[in-house]
């Protein structure tokens, strides 16, 4: 009889990203992450893989960020001398690359950048390409002579206790305060050790490719001053004359991904002008000399995954130029598959699984991926350009498999307003139809993700504990086209009765399960419609709310991205149509409350900030119902796929509990 998974098995899983295939295809190299409780933090290395076998590369458990420099040497970012870490942690900023050879031997330090780089890319051999997080106030002490350097260091923790903004947004989820800060691209002669600036200082860049020729960068983004409209500019960099030209101005497009490709521009673009910020990407042409901009290949489905799991860290690329084709993974129903685009405009589907793509690179005649495939844990895979052959190259997670009790995953569709919609149901271990379970709804963020057949550690753990465990993918997700995703001023309305209907269905299937012992959860969008759901039913008796959204008026003004998402999303502003966001939001509806409700949240959630659970929890305190709030220091909104090992077994303990308390 296998075991029942433990709720602290998550931190024995390996999570995989950044696969990396060497110039010349013979060796694929991944970022290895685990959790460790002990130091409540990550351990990141490089390991590489062939199809023969697996070999650990780094081992100082901070490697995250690396290039491949030729086909036997990689370059990687860590800081490890003393030197380098007590300069960081006197405020001077340094990105310390270091050499190892793939046949052996010891890391040696390349060269230092004196800035915070968040991505690079190789020029030539002697030059590189990199983006890093520019401070406007501060980061320009890299160019500074040693007294205006220190000026700037002593200006810098002077000002470390309080923030000033003069920004919108001035701070972002997972990045902290952002006021007055960028994403900039340079270029680094490592001859003469010399940086260049190439984007000017107020641009915010988006992503960035070099030409085949290694004579332009193209690069997108948007230059403001007070507040982004979000409508990105195209420029072009020639390296040689040093100078900067706009190709396309910030006028029409969202730009997510621009490469060199058949003598154009392959532009990844949406205009949003029918379907809203969440409206999917289209692939254009942009023609290099005039500027003129052709749509390419009308596309209505996501570019990228949206599969959600608690088991992934880190991420890697959706999209990649290769040859005569571009390769994208896209979210189709309840998985990700890799896709082709062909120079005529066709595209094709070259590998399709039952879960998910998360990264993948392609070169001379293989695609690698890190995928979840059949239910398991993330592994690396490997097939030709066709999808055939597919092998699998790693067994990171294979042994949780041996001995574990992975629930299966039983579909049920079915039908409401006349649309066909799916869901499925993990059994609880060691059923018997003939007893009686418990059972949880765990309702998806986004709400433009979707849930498929991929391992999610929490639903796993309840169901090996005795629950019933079921999900769906309501309208206003992801993976079936513009128009089924559209949710725009529709919130608590279709989405409510899917979610209601689905419970309906799956309670009639599974007579086993109390209807009396049912509970709901969710985070983020999921949070939002457990709030929603309490307020409009006493059919559940218990939920547990994760960080989540309760009254779209305050939302709209201290979320990152609530300036737009919520006029966006909602169909209304606070002045013109405060009844509106006043009506879909489920504050309004707190009084109607008697479900037990426990609160998760982060105090540097600044997606779904930590007010919105401090007025749902204190309405409820208020209204004497039963609840709970478990607000987490130093966290953000991922604070269930990354955040600190040890808060995750508490928040994770929490939900469990308060589940076990109400429903057993």
């Amino acid at each position: 009889m296998k075991k029942a998974i433990q709720l602290k098995d998550f931190l024995t899983y390996h999570y995989l990203s950044n696969v990396q295939a060497s110039p010349d295809g013979t060796t694929l190299a991944c970022v290895v992450a685990q959790a460790n409780e002990n130091d409540n933090t990550y351990t990141s290395t490089l390991a590489l893989l062939s199809e023969k076998k697996v070999l650990p590369l780094t081992g100082y458990g901070k490697e995250r960020m690396y290039v491949w420099e030729d086909n036997t040497h990689i370059l990687f970012a860590s800081l490890r001398d003393k030197a380098d870490i007590e300069a960081a942690q006197n405020g001077e900023e340094r990105t310390c690359f270091y050499r190892i050879s793939t046949q052996g031997g010891e890391a040696q330090k390349a060269f230092t950048l004196p800035l915070t780089v968040t991505s690079i890319q190789k020029l030539d051999d002697t030059r590189f390409v990199f983006t890093a997080n520019y401070d406007l106030h501060y980061s320009s002490m890299y160019q500074s002579n040693d007294v205006e350097k220190q000026r700037l260091l002593k200006a810098k923790k002077e000002n470390a206790d309080y923030e000033v903004f003069d920004e919108l947004p001035f701070y972002g989820n997972g990045a902290g305060f952002i006021n007055k800060t960028r994403n900039s691209l340079f270029m680094y002669d490592c001859k003469n050790e010399a940086i260049t600036r190439i984007s000017e200082e107020n641009f915010q860049v988006g992503g960035y490719a070099i030409d085949e020729k290694k004579e332009k960068l193209y690069y997108f983004g948007e230059a403001y001053v007070q507040k982004p409209k979000n409508k990105d500019t195209v420029c072009v960099y020639d390296f040689k004359r040093q100078v900067t030209h706009v190709l396309l101005p910030a006028k029409e497009y969202a730009i997510r991904f621009l490469a060199e490709w058949q003598g154009e521009l392959l532009v990844v673009a949406s205009t949003q002008r029918e379907y809203g910020m969440n409206e999917n990407a289209k692939f254009y042409l942009l023609d290099k000399a005039s500027g003129e901009m052709k749509l390419f290949a009308d596309y209505e489905d996501a570019i990228g995954s949206s599969v959600g799991s608690d088991c992934r860290y880190g991420g890697g690329k959706s999209i990649k130029v290769w040859k005569d084709a571009v390769y994208f993974i896209s979210t189709l129903t309840h998985r990700s598959v890799l896709r082709r685009l062909d120079a005529q405009g066709i595209i094709s589907t070259v590998y399709e699984g039952s879960g998910s793509v998360d990264d993948f690179d392609v070169t001379k005649d293989k695609l690698f991926f890190v995928g979840m495939q059949e239910g398991k844990l993330q592994e690396c895979y490997c097939c030709d350009l066709l999808g055939n052959d597919v092998r699998q190259l790693s067994t990171w997670n294979e042994e949780i498999f041996v001995d574990k009790d992975v629930r299966p995953y039983v579909e049920l569709a079915f039908e409401n307003d006349g649309i066909s919609l799916c869901g499925w149901v993990l059994e609880p271990k060691d059923y018997d139809p003939k007893k009686t379970y418990p059972a949880i709804l765990d309702i998806h963020g986004g709400p433009k993700t979707v849930y498929g057949k991929v391992f999610y550690h929490e639903m796993q753990l309840w169901a090996n504990m005795g629950y019933f465990v079921f999900f769906m993918n309501p309208r206003g997700g992801d993976g079936y086209g513009n128009r089924f995703a559209d949710l725009r001023g529709a919130y608590g309305t279709f989405d409510y009765e899917d979610l209601m209907k689905f419970t309906d269905c799956v309670l009639e299937k599974y007579p086993a399960i109390d209807q009396q012992r049912v509970g709901v959860t969710g985070g983020s969008y999921g949070g939002f419609m457990t709030n929603w759901i309490i307020g409009h039913t006493n059919r559940f008796a218990a939920a547990a709310s994760q960080r989540s959204i309760s009254n779209w008026i305050s939302f709209a003004y201290t979320s990152d991205i609530g300036n737009f998402f919520a006029l966006d999303q909602q169909g209304g502003n606070i002045w013109e149509d405060h009844e509106k966001l006043w009506w879909h939001s489920p504050l309004k509806y707190a009084q109607n409350v008697k479900t037990p409700t426990l609160f998760i949240h982060s105090d540097e959630d600044y997606r779904c900030p930590l007010s919105e659970g401090y007025q749902m929890y204190s309405a409820l305190c208020d209204l004497g119902i039963e609840t709970r709030m478990c607000m987490f220091h130093g966290e953000n909104h991922e604070l269930s796929r990354s955040g600190k090992p040890r808060h995750r077994v508490r928040r994770l303990e929490e939900i469990t509990n308060w589940f076990e308390k109400h429903l057993k």
